[in-house]
């Protein structure tokens, strides 16, 4: 990936990263001060992606989006550990 990225988003994907396969909730990852923003930059970029759900919550139906990691994501913070 040409583009650099940001401390932040590196610290998203590493999130990202250890949550494995079930990923985390917008929710979850707005709770470690990640804006909406941040968030969408990564799903545009390819580097994560949101899947959005319904969930029934205190009696009414909310929207939840999980996020996860894509291999261009994980790609993207091990280049950026070696330095690249």
């Amino acid at each position: 990936m040409a583009q650099r990225l940001s401390a932040e988003q590196r610290r998203a994907l590493a999130i990202l990263a250890d949550a494995g396969q079930r990923g985390c909730t917008d929710q979850l990852m707005m709770a470690h001060g990640f804006t909406f923003d941040l968030l969408a930059s990564l799903v545009g970029a390819g580097l994560a992606t949101a899947t959005l759900r319904q969930k029934r919550a205190g009696g009414r139906m909310i929207e939840v989006a999980r996020v996860r990691i894509t291999e261009a994501g994980r790609r993207a913070i091990e280049g950026a550990a070696d330095g690249g």
